[in-house]
């Protein structure tokens, strides 16, 4: 699983933080940091993440 986001359309609202923290942070600058390529284990919580994102700027690539 490869986790994309884009980070031109993301403006860090950090829905996806909630979701699936081990995978989506938001860094000290407020900025959105992310795993690209997490254990598939986290696939519900990615897919969750995407699911709850305002802008839908996360997508999943197989």
């Amino acid at each position: 699983m490869k986790v994309v986001v884009d980070m031109e359309r993301c403006q860090d609202h950090g829905q996806c933080v909630f979701s699936a923290p081990e995978v989506f942070q938001i860094n000290a600058a407020g900025r959105l940091e992310y795993v690209a390529d997490p254990d598939d284990a986290l696939r519900e919580a990615v897919e969750d993440a995407a699911d709850v994102c305002p802008l839908q700027a996360i997508t999943i690539e197989d």
